[in-house]
């Protein structure tokens, strides 16, 4: 039996985001719900679930591309998790970041370190109870 795109979404999505992904979903549920089924839908069951690139890559391109563009804080931090989740280590999104200095600017750059800090920092407290 064939997944829809909504079932292999949300498979994606958790395999990516876990909780936090369902909780961004969730959070328009009262008052845009169309706009989360058409990122579970599209994004997490199209674009995501393509073979082309595995999940670290698609996480690493995604954590740069909202690097460079400086003014998505929730976002990043939600993909920042998510690049952890599938294998990416803190000094490779650091190191994405600080490539991204060159393209997007300093200011981009030192915006999105400073939401590693605290993706890492909360990464840090779960693991340590």
């Amino acid at each position: 039996m064939q997944q829809s795109r909504y079932e292999r979404g949300l498979t994606k999505l958790a395999e990516i985001d876990g909780e936090a992904g369902e909780n961004v979903v969730n959070g328009l549920a009262d008052i845009c719900p169309d706009l989360g089924r058409y990122i579970v839908e599209f994004g997490f069951g199209d674009i995501y679930s393509r073979p082309q690139l595995n999940l670290k890559s698609r996480e690493i391109a995604t954590v740069a591309a909202l690097t460079a563009m400086g003014h998505c804080e929730p976002q990043l931090a939600v993909h920042i998790q998510g690049a952890l989740n599938v294998g990416c280590s803190r000094e490779e999104i650091t190191e994405v970041m600080l490539q991204m200095a060159l393209y997007a600017g300093f200011p981009a750059a030192l915006k999105a370190v400073a939401v590693a800090r605290g993706v890492f920092a909360q990464a840090d407290r779960v693991a340590h109870g």
